[in-house]
């Protein structure tokens, strides 16, 4: 069986190739007379060790901006896992798995400051985790929120159309906003429920702080209703940041939130020190109902992570955590560390 290590290196290089072949495939008809395409995204290599056994998960996410013109962008996301589980019974070695796909692939044509109008599939906006934090490079912990998947439906993505921009724009505050409708498909690659929903957001500048509200109806089946509301807040001349949602589904309800640090105090952001962030996340679940229709735990939970990170030259991270997770079926312990690395640069050399 081939090693986490050489799977990686081999999943770096199907994702380098993919991301060529989308670059040539979407942009070859217009590369003399467009602005360069980017290619950018993250790679990591992560291990969770939970009861005593340790999953090895390497992964790349290359993501693809490609400008036509000066309104319309075209942008994409794929992802490539490598899982190593450790066979279960306690049968000696591990299973391995993997999976290749998109993650969302859309058109942007950008109407005017207050208007962009999207197609294609693109990730649902409910909430923030989703489609701000949830990139291996950007997120601090490795885990995402247990109430991540309430409001995204089943895949975290639709298949559809979607409007978003900024109602009004002022000094003090800005009102932003995204509407979306998404069909029904079973496409293999683009997966999606029908569904309707969207986000407001108000953010003040001067306090840098943001609050908004989500809502997301699906269409099909039971035609549940979901709700959100989310705060971050990012103090000036600090690098405190403070992330938090809640969301409720028809099942079930919960909570997360989230404080990182980096200190100034010794030499700036970039001495030693001012490379370590300390994390902190605490977040609890509660069921509605016993119905598993989401990807919520079955029982009340509670889970609290401690994570501290180093934020090394080059866009590389090395990602340190500890979780402790309370419920009626059990508490655990899960040890998770990592390292990831941030890449960018052009499809191909520009004028």
């Amino acid at each position: 069986m081939s090693s986490p290590i050489s799977s990686f290196s081999a999943a770096i290089r199907r994702a380098t190739s993919v991301a060529v072949a989308a670059a040539a495939l979407l942009l070859t008809q217009h590369a003399s007379a467009q602005d360069t395409p980017l290619i950018s995204g993250g790679a990591g290599f992560l291990t969770s060790t939970n009861g005593g056994s340790t999953t090895y998960l390497p992964i790349i996410e290359p993501l693809l901006a490609a400008p036509i013109g000066n309104h319309f962008l075209i942008e994409s996301r794929a992802a490539l896992v490598e899982t190593f589980a450790p066979n279960g019974n306690d049968q000696p070695g591990y299973n391995h798995t993997h999976f290749i796909g998109l993650t969302y692939l859309q058109g942007d044509y950008i109407a005017s400051s207050h208007l962009t109008i999207i197609g294609g599939s693109f990730l649902t906006p409910f909430g923030t985790y989703n489609e701000r934090l949830s990139p291996v490079w950007i997120n601090n912990l490795q885990d995402g929120p247990l109430i991540a998947g309430i409001g995204l439906m089943s895949s975290g993505s639709g298949l559809g159309g979607q409007l978003r921009g900024s109602v009004i724009s002022r000094k003090k505050y800005t009102v932003d906003y995204a509407a979306y409708f998404s069909a029904r498909s079973g496409n293999e690659q683009f997966t999606s429920e029908r569904s309707s929903g969207g986000r407001a957001s108000l953010y003040l500048p001067d306090s840098r702080l943001e609050v908004g509200v989500s809502y997301g109806r699906s269409l099909q089946g039971a035609r549940e209703n979901f709700i959100g509301t989310h705060v971050w807040w990012e103090p000036k001349d600090t690098a405190f940041r403070l992330r938090s949602e809640y969301a409720r589904g028809q099942h079930a309800q919960g909570y997360w939130a989230e404080a990182d640090y980096r200190t100034q105090a010794f030499g700036g952001l970039d001495s030693w020190v001012g490379r370590i962030e300390p994390v902190f996340r605490m977040q609890q679940t509660f069921r509605i109902d016993k119905l598993a229709s989401d990807s919520v735990p079955s029982v009340n939970t509670q889970r609290v992570d401690f994570g501290l990170d180093y934020n090394l030259p080059h866009n590389t991270r090395i990602l340190t955590s500890y979780a402790r997770q309370f419920s009626s079926t059990g508490n655990r312990n899960i040890w998770e560390t990592g390292i990831v690395y941030r890449f960018l640069f052009p499809a191909w050399k520009g004028k």
